[in-house]
């Protein structure tokens, strides 16, 4: 039986999430599956990856072919390293130890990597939000001003015709003061 490693779509509509599925060759995309090994969520930035490492190695060790973004997925997680790795102990280059230490360097690295893009994108996100907060208060300025310089034409328009309204009466008042 052929086995590959390969992404079931799941969600909805434009909002995919993807399960990583350990498979028959033979069943559909969607189908039956051996074994449930991961998920993939490319809706967040950076993308979600829950993947267990060790089933992964252990499929790929056993002859399970990845499919292209199922490989990119599991280079990324440093699963195709390991099985690398592997490869060169089985074939006595070097030691397990060696193997886990030269692992070990590899992940720290790519933890650094994928933190420091995280930490680009939050203050990317950070100046923005302010750049979008500092054009929001210039323009409310701006809308102020311009109420104020309206109410103040306003106000002296008023002023202007409040003295002549008390000067001339209104004509229900002079017959009010006549009949008294």
């Amino acid at each position: 039986m052929a086995v590959k490693i390969r992404l079931q779509r799941h969600g909805k509509k434009g909002r995919p999430f993807y399960h990583i599925v350990a498979a028959d060759a033979r069943a559909k995309r969607d189908g039956r599956y051996i074994e449930r090994i991961g998920s993939y969520n490319p809706n967040t930035n950076p993308a979600t990856i829950l993947l267990e490492s060790e089933r992964a190695l252990y499929w790929l060790q056993s002859g399970a072919q990845p499919t292209d973004t199922a490989r990119a997925i599991l280079s990324y997680k440093g699963v195709m390293y390991r099985a690398h790795l592997q490869k060169g102990v089985k074939k006595g280059a070097f030691s397990q130890e060696e193997a886990d230490k030269r692992y070990d360097q590899w992940l720290a690295d790519k933890q650094a990597k994928v933190q420091a893009k995280v930490d680009t994108l939050k203050s990317t996100a950070a100046k923005e939000e302010a750049d979008r907060l500092s054009r929001e208060r210039e323009v409310n300025e701006t809308r102020a001003k311009a109420i104020a310089a309206a109410n103040s034409e306003l106000v002296e328009e008023v002023a202007e015709e409040a003295p002549a309204a008390e000067e001339a009466p209104a004509e229900g008042e002079e017959e009010k003061k006549e009949e008294e």
